[in-house]
This record gives C-alpha cells, sequence and structure tokens, in this order.
C-alpha cells in the first residue's frame, strides 16, 4: 500500500481567494471542483488536459484532503 500523500503541502485556504475555500496551491481550482470532475467521470488525464496547471500529485492531495476530513468528522460524533 502506498503511503498517504500530505496534502496540507498542496491544499491551502486564503480569506481572500475563494472566501477560504480549500483550493489548489495559488490556483483558484478548489478541492470541490477536483471531486466533482471525478465524480462526473473525468479522469486523472482528462482534468490535466483541461487544467494544465494541475499535477496527478495535486488530484491525490484532494482525494486525500476529503478523506482525513470524512476520517475527522467521523470520529467527531
Amino acid at each position: 500500500m502506498q503511503e498517504t500523500i500530505d496534502y496540507k503541502t498542496i491544499i491551502k485556504r486564503s480569506p481572500n481567494k475563494r472566501f477560504g475555500i480549500p483550493c489548489i496551491r495559488n490556483t483558484r481550482i478548489t478541492v470541490f471542483d477536483v471531486l466533482g470532475w471525478l465524480a462526473s467521470g473525468m479522469t486523472n488525464d482528462d482534468i490535466i488536459y483541461d487544467f494544465p496547471e494541475l499535477t496527478d500529485e495535486d488530484i491525490k492531495a484532494c482525494l486525500a484532503y476529503a478523506a482525513d476530513r470524512e476520517h475527522r468528522l467521523k470520529h467527531a460524533s
């Protein structure tokens, strides 16, 4: 099994960008955007083709962020 990516170096929040919603690095592309594209059936290659500023690692960071958030929510209740 591969080690989980450290999304904290990739996913950033800024109150001045997208109202503080988690974005990928210095882009305005949100974690929610990427998860929505994946859910709609786009592949990593499709996303990177449409948004060449993204990398495979960025997409994996979005998944790791979502998994960690889900884990924290589960254990908070």
